[in-house]
């Protein structure tokens, strides 16, 4: 019993002494309700992102002891550069909306908040109501109007040229991006591997991968993607059907991430490019716009800067009929 008492005396002096060192606190600002939100959207996002997404923390005594404080505070830093909510009124509506779609994507895969912190703060965990009042106010901040007939006529001739493949045909027809990289006109004969409908800014998307890419896919080995993998992203304009449905409206882009670790080891491994319209102009007026791509996937770090997760090829479910 003597021995376990001089323990935990050492413990207790070691710890107490710890106190008085330890890394800078984050900074602290005061943070108003964004803008454009109802008050109980403001009251979830205050209550389950503030803490690690805002300059506005409040962080529990047991947060600041040394040396806990070194991981939570490095969690806020980092939290902050992903997503700051403190420069919520600098954004455009567009990005406010995207912001928004990502957190909730983010909370829907069970990523955010990080298991880790809700385990010391569990008040932050959202409710079932409190998801879906966020996924309703999503859909009324892009409400989606009917097209005309003759708007549906056009996009359907579109999309059969975009399928036939007469939608500049080759990259001769296509001007280069800023940075030098041609246009890849047989993307639409790869393996499609995944979807997305991006009801934030009104698109729907369709992924594609090349052989190189759809072979990391059947292994398993797209944390990194290996060289030689392209990844191209089309985009349509969603069209809302008088009967309710959606489907492709007009042709918006179709973007390239080409994995060369060397070539591209500047701009995270990856090679971008992007084209715009249906005459399919290189988007970016020089090579610096690939510091905005960089940028909006720096959240994906963890993901080699990937936000597509590709739907497990149906070729290669494992049997789940067997005996």
């Amino acid at each position: 019993m003597k021995k376990a008492g001089l323990v935990i005396v050492i413990l207790a002096t070691v710890l107490g002494l710890l106190q008085f060192f330890g890394p800078e606190e984050p900074e602290y600002a005061p943070v108003n309700d964004l803008a454009g939100l109802p008050g109980e959207v403001n009251s979830i996002i205050r209550n389950s992102c503030f803490n690690c997404h805002s300059t506005q923390i409040n962080l529990r005594w047991y947060d600041k002891l040394t040396p806990a404080n070194y991981l939570v505070y490095d969690h806020v830093l980092k939290g902050r550069k992903a997503l700051d909510f403190s420069k919520w009124d600098s954004l455009t509506p567009q990005a406010q909306n995207g912001i928004l779609y990502y957190s909730l994507n983010k909370i829907l895969e069970g990523e955010m908040p990080l298991a880790s912190y809700n385990a010391v703060h569990p008040d932050a965990k959202l409710t079932d109501n409190a998801i879906q009042t966020l996924k309703n106010f999503l859909l009324t901040r892009t409400p989606r109007k009917s097209a005309e007939s003759a708007q549906i006529s056009n996009v359907n001739q579109q999309f059969s040229n975009f399928i036939s493949g007469k939608m500049a045909l080759s990259k001769q027809a296509v001007q280069p991006s800023p940075n030098g990289i041609e246009y890849i006109p047989d993307y639409r004969k790869w393996k499609a591997v995944s979807i997305s409908d991006r009801f934030d800014n009104g698109t729907m998307r369709i992924i594609y991968a090349n052989d190189v890419a759809v072979k990391a896919i059947k292994e398993r080995k797209i944390n990194p993607w290996p060289d030689g993998a392209i990844l191209a992203k089309a985009a349509w304009k969603e069209q809302a059907n008088a009967d309710g449905s959606i489907s492709t409206g007009q042709f918006w882009q179709v973007e390239f991430m080409i994995r060369d670790s060397r070539k591209y080891a500047s701009t995270k491994g990856w090679g971008w490019a992007r084209w715009r319209g249906s005459d399919l102009k290189p988007y970016g007026g020089t090579a610096a716009f690939i510091t905005e791509c960089t940028s909006c996937h720096k959240p994906m770090k963890d993901n080699d800067y990937v936000f597509t997760k590709p739907l497990y090829l149906m070729g290669h479910l494992p049997n789940n009929n067997k005996k």
